[in-house]
């Protein structure tokens, strides 16, 4: 039974498990978007999505707090510059797990995980589009149409008929 076991281990030690996540999340924050397997993808999202929470105010407090998880000054800076002012108004679910298929070598399950907000593809029809401004004329037909005559009826003539 697993009860209470709620992380995957990935077949690792604590400390190594520790190191390849923070190395993982440190290359999703500079890259925006990694290959890697699925249950890797799985647990890096549950270790790098309270972080960006983290970001999404930006303290001493919650610096050192990132700091002390992934331990890259660059990844964090990034982190905190970048990213957070993208995600600020996003409540949660920060990344995304794409399934791609099997690897060549060993048939392992393949996904990327990319942040959300920083695909162009799928965000293109979410920006605003920018208005498109007419300069000069308006089109017209090019052949001159001439006016035709106003069609005056005179009552005189309806009478003169019945």
């Amino acid at each position: 039974m697993r009860h209470g076991k709620k992380g995957n281990h990935l077949g690792r030690k604590t400390a190594h498990r520790n190191a390849m996540l923070a190395n993982m999340a440190c290359s999703l924050i500079e890259h925006k978007r990694i290959n890697t397997t699925v249950a890797k993808a799985k647990a890096l999202k549950q270790f790098v999505e309270p972080m960006i929470t983290k970001s999404k105010e930006d303290t001493t407090h919650n610096r050192r707090i990132v700091y002390s998880r992934i331990r890259q000054k660059e990844a964090v800076a990034e982190l905190f510059r970048e990213v957070a002012p993208k995600v600020g108004d996003r409540p949660g679910g920060y990344t995304r797990i794409i399934k791609l298929g099997n690897r060549l070598g060993d048939n392992a399950d393949m996904a990327m995980i990319e942040l959300v907000d920083f695909n162009e593809i799928y965000n293109a029809d979410k920006q605003p589009k920018k208005k498109s401004t007419r300069r000069g004329r308006s089109k017209k037909s090019t052949t001159p149409v001439a006016p035709a005559a106003p069609v005056v009826e005179d009552k005189a003539t309806n009478e003169e008929e019945e």
